[in-house]
Formats: structure tokens, sequence, C-alpha cells
């Protein structure tokens, strides 16, 4: 994955949105390898600048370390080890947060299934891409307070009224 200006052909990732983002994620990089995580990818040739951040992807992720229990916000995926869908979706649901979550599988009986049990606004299915405008974009727990984009957005805007009239006259 390219990192440098989002301006630039080929970028896939551009510079994060101030330097207490790029904190955040190196502290939540470090706690991690702290506890035993491993970064399995290799460091690619950054731009010069402050806010240019990796992509990561780290092995052995456990519910103790930071970034299992904050938002990140930055190239990072840090990958948990499960033995059962059922502790797959506990581990994904065990967190105050609900943005969006993604898992990939061929079975649709099983595509439903999680679906339907993850406790998040947004789910993507063999996806990475959860945004587009038809589609309302929002979480749920700590993650969101409403929606935007699409029809769920517009009604964010308006105070719904029920109105109860009785025999008249």
């Amino acid at each position: 994955m390219t990192v440098g200006p989002g301006t630039q052909p080929g970028v896939a990732i551009g510079p994060m949105i101030n330097m207490a983002a790029v904190e955040k994620i190196n502290r939540h990089v470090e706690d991690a390898l702290a506890k035993g995580a491993a970064i399995v990818t290799e460091k690619p040739t950054l731009p010069e600048g402050p806010q240019y951040v990796a992509p990561l992807v780290l092995t052995g992720a456990t519910k103790d370390m930071e970034l299992a229990g904050e938002e990140t916000f930055g190239p990072v995926a840090p990958l948990f080890r499960f033995e059962t869908e059922e502790e797959a979706i506990a581990l994904a649901n065990g967190t105050p947060y609900g943005l969006a979550s993604y898992f990939y599988t061929e079975n649709l009986k099983r595509a439903w299934r999680v679906g339907e049990a993850l406790e998040f606004g947004m789910v993507g299915l063999n996806t990475g891409s959860v945004s587009m405008e038809v589609a309302p974009f929002g979480g749920v727990k700590q993650s969101g307070l409403g929606r935007e984009g699409a029809q769920a957005g517009i009604e964010e805007y308006l105070e719904m009224k029920s109105f109860h009239i009785g025999g008249l006259g």
C-alpha cells in the first residue's frame, strides 16, 4: 500500500488528520507490541512529513490491548485468534464502540447469522467498503449519535411529532 499525499495517483493511505491521531496510533501499536503482538508487514517508505503512518498488520492481538477497547482510526489491522463463530462475535461485540465491522464468508447462512449478531451500525460482508451515498453512515453504542447520508441522514434534521385528534364537532 502506497502512503503519501491523497492527491497523487496510486496512493492508498494519506496523512493522518493531526499529530494527536498519529500519537494515538503509535501508542496503540506500542502497547500491543509490549503485550505480545507482532508486526507481520514490511514497513513501506514513508514520505517526508510528520503525519504519515505505515500500514501495519499485527498478529497476536488480545482483549487487554488498548487497540481492542479504543477506536484507533489509523491503518492498523490487529488479528485476533478465535475458535468458534460465537467467540468471534463476542470478541467483536466486546467493545463500547460500534461504528463498522467486516467479515468474510462464502456461507450465506453464516453471513446472515453473523451479520445480525454483530452490534455495529455498518457491516461489510466480503468487502472493506461500507460507505456509499445511498446508505446511512453511522454507528451504535459510543460510536454514533444518529446517521448521515441517505434518507436516514435527512431524518436526523427533522423532529418527529405524533398528533392525535379525537372526535370533532
